[in-house]
C-alpha cells in the first residue's frame, strides 16, 4: 500500500483516538503495515474503531519482547503477564520440567522457552480454538500442548516430577467481568476470564492439584487480583503450599508462588 499523505494518517490517528484509542498515533502505523490497500485499511480501521482487539486485527501480539500469534476469540497476552515470566524463570534451576496450564495462545510457554533449558515443557488449556493457536506458537520449539482440564490431559509419569508449574488462570469474578472492557468481554473466550463467584474457582483448583504434580521443591506460579492475595494463599497453605506474594507497580501485576516443601 502507498503511503498516506499527512492529512490521510492525521485522520486516521483522530478517528481511532475518538474511538477511544488510548495509543492512537502507535495504532495507526501497525494497522498501516498490516494494510496491504486502502481498502484493506478501512476495513481493519472500521473494526478497530467498532471495537476488536488490535491484536485479532494484526494477528500477533507482542509480549516479553517476542511476536505471539493470536488467533480471533484467543486471550490476547497481557503485559502484566511479563512478572509471573519473570518470577518464574528465576525460580528453576538446570534442565526443569515445566508446564504452562491455562495457556491460552501459548505466549508464557514461547517466553519460558527462550529463558530456560527444560527437559520437559509442556502447556494444557480446555478451548480447542487456543490448543490450536499454542500449537502453531510453538512450532519449532521442543514443546507439546495437550487439550484438556488443568493438568488432567497430562502424560501421567510427570506425576510428582514437575519442578514448574505457571498458570495464568482466569480470575475475574463473575460478576465483574460485565465490567470488562469491551475488547476482552465481547470478543474473548469467557472460560479465559470467567474465574467464578470470588474469582478463585480455577486458581484453588490448580493449587489443590499442583501438590501432587510437583516435585519436593517444585514451584507453582500464578497472576491473580492485589484483593484475592489473602484468600489465594490461604488456599495454596491449605493445599500443603508455602505461598510467597511478588507484585510490580509498573506492571501493576500480582504473582503468587507456592512452593512444595
Amino acid at each position: 500500500m502507498t503511503s498516506p499523505s499527512p492529512s490521510e494518517r492525521a485522520a486516521l490517528v483522530g478517528r481511532l483516538r475518538a474511538a477511544g484509542c488510548v495509543y492512537a498515533e502507535d495504532e495507526a502505523e501497525l494497522l498501516l503495515a498490516a494494510a496491504v490497500s486502502p481498502a484493506a485499511l478501512a476495513e481493519l480501521t472500521d473494526r478497530r474503531v467498532a471495537g476488536e482487539p488490535l491484536e485479532y486485527l494484526l494477528g500477533w501480539a507482542e509480549f516479553c519482547g517476542l511476536r505471539i500469534a493470536v488467533d480471533e476469540g484467543v486471550f490476547v497476552p497481557r503485559a502484566r503477564t511479563a512478572l509471573l515470566v519473570e518470577v518464574a524463570a528465576e525460580l528453576t534451576g538446570a534442565a526443569p520440567a515445566v508446564v504452562d496450564l491455562c495457556c491460552g495462545s501459548g505466549a508464557t510457554t514461547v517466553a519460558l522457552a527462550h529463558r530456560l533449558t527444560p527437559r520437559w515443557l509442556a502447556a494444557a488449556d480446555i478451548d480447542p480454538a487456543a490448543v490450536a493457536c499454542a500449537r502453531r506458537n510453538v512450532a519449532g520449539l521442543d514443546a507439546e500442548v495437550y487439550e484438556g482440564d488443568l493438568f488432567a490431559p497430562l502424560p501421567r509419569r510427570w506425576w510428582g516430577r514437575l519442578d514448574l508449574v505457571v498458570a495464568n488462570a482466569p480470575y475475574v469474578p463473575t460478576d465483574a467481568v460485565a465490567l470488562m472492557p469491551p475488547e476482552a468481554r465481547l470478543y474473548e473466550a469467557p472460560v479465559a476470564l470467567d474465574g467464578g463467584p470470588d474469582g478463585l474457582s480455577v486458581l484453588r483448583r490448580v493449587g489443590v492439584e499442583a501438590a501432587g504434580w510437583l516435585a519436593t521443591g517444585g514451584h507453582l506460579v500464578v497472576e491473580a487480583g492485589t484483593t484475592q492475595v489473602e484468600a489465594l494463599c490461604d488456599a495454596f497453605r491449605e493445599a500443603g503450599l508455602i505461598p510467597t506474594v511478588h507484585h510490580d507497580e509498573d506492571l501493576d501485576a500480582t504473582a503468587l508462588t507456592a512452593r512444595r516443601p
